[in-house]
């Protein structure tokens, strides 16, 4: 997932940058007017289309009319042609299409995403503490490594669990509920255990070794999925805020392409106590999907708030031994200031996981 990812954008800024680079005296300019730009010592496109016309005029020392149609002449060879919006969509689509998913197992949430979470792209799951994060994010960990003919990826995850909420055990019960036909098969706990790898960073400079092993990993697996729970937990554990945790946490952002686990500080402005970010306006702009788990009079919910795919709709959903289950698949579409607020209030955690199904004791299941 993180491979494909990466191949997409070096290519795209690797076309950008040759577009930006090519050579005035091999677009068709008059031998003369190459010549001008030559002598003045512009060579590039790019070094022709920083300058506004009136500038060029000056340096070029020719006429407005010259200098006009020769910048059009570099624009139409060294930028890309238009696209309409029917063109771009149909792009998208093939490519969603092409590009492959990950099922989270969520009926309902598949459809309004056009069959999952996309290859390939940020996704983010926020919410309060023991709404059910981790519980989530096991569960696609599963279905990333399961073989194909049961709807998985048969692929590697890599899992860095910063908080220590990973739990073996958990994740083994969630797969034989869910997957009884499969999993009481003989050795394939051990086999889908095997596909797992499991890390657990400290600090924001152990973090990065750990990236520094997901790169390795990547050329020795067919790694489908990367799970950072919780990036936030790192950052601010290291450092305050400012300018200087955002920049670090760009690059790291720009480093990998996977599902990160996000948690939330409590901001109790509003009527109903809601969440707001704990990382920032540029970790907000770098998600493509982004899910909220929410509890909301006493039941809980999950948003699909940011999507390229599907307009908002919110799910409620239980949490059970066989892991997250959604009530319904039909869920409802939001709008306005419901699709970013995160509820937290009347939240009970009435759920025992001891391998034998669903008590009354309390528990937060995170």
């Amino acid at each position: 997932m993180n491979k494909v990812w990466v191949s997409i954008w070096r290519e795209n800024r690797l076309g950008t940058k040759a577009m930006a680079e090519k050579l005035i005296k091999d677009m068709g300019l008059s031998k003369a007017m190459a010549n001008v730009f030559a002598a003045r010592n512009i060579t590039t496109a790019k070094e022709a289309l920083s300058l506004t016309e009136f500038e060029l005029m000056q340096l070029l020392d020719v006429g407005m009319a010259e200098v006009s149609s020769a910048l059009s002449r570099i624009s139409e060879i060294a930028c890309p042609p238009y696209q309409t919006a029917l063109n771009l969509m149909e792009q998208r689509v093939h490519k969603e299409d092409h590009g492959g998913h990950l099922p989270t197992g969520l009926k309902g949430l598949d459809e309004a995403l056009c069959g999952g979470i996309p290859f390939g792209v940020l996704t983010e799951l926020v919410g309060p503490p023991g709404i059910g994060k981790t519980q989530l994010c096991m569960k696609l960990s599963l279905l990333a490594s399961l073989p194909t003919t049961y709807g998985g990826l048969n692929g590697h995850v890599i899992y860095i669990d910063v908080e220590s909420k990973f739990s073996s055990k958990r994740m083994i019960e969630i797969g034989v509920q869910s997957f009884p036909d499969i999993f009481n098969m003989k050795g394939v706990v051990q086999e889908m255990a095997g596909r797992i790898l499991v890390l657990r960073p400290t600090t924001l400079s152990k973090f990065t070794e750990s990236l520094q092993q997901i790169k390795l990993s990547l050329l020795q697996r067919p790694v489908k999925l990367i799970v950072i729970d919780s990036i936030a937990a790192i950052m601010s554990g290291d450092f305050a805020q400012g300018a200087s945790r955002q920049n670090l946490l760009g690059w790291h952002v720009s480093f990998i392409n996977n599902m990160a686990l996000s948690q939330r500080t409590d901001d109790l402005s509003g009527y109903d106590s809601h969440l707001v970010a704990a990382l920032g306006i540029n970790w907000a702009h770098s998600v493509t999907i982004r899910l909220v788990l929410e509890a909301k009079s006493g039941q809980r919910f999950i948003k699909l708030a940011k999507s390229p795919l599907s307009p908002p709709f919110a799910f409620p959903f239980i949490i059970t031994s066989a892991g997250i289950s959604l009530l319904n698949d039909y869920g409802t579409e939001l709008k306005g200031m419901e699709i970013n607020r995160i509820h937290q209030h009347g939240h009970s955690d009435i759920i025992n996981f001891d391998g034998k199904g669903c008590s009354d004791k309390r528990r937060n299941p995170t």
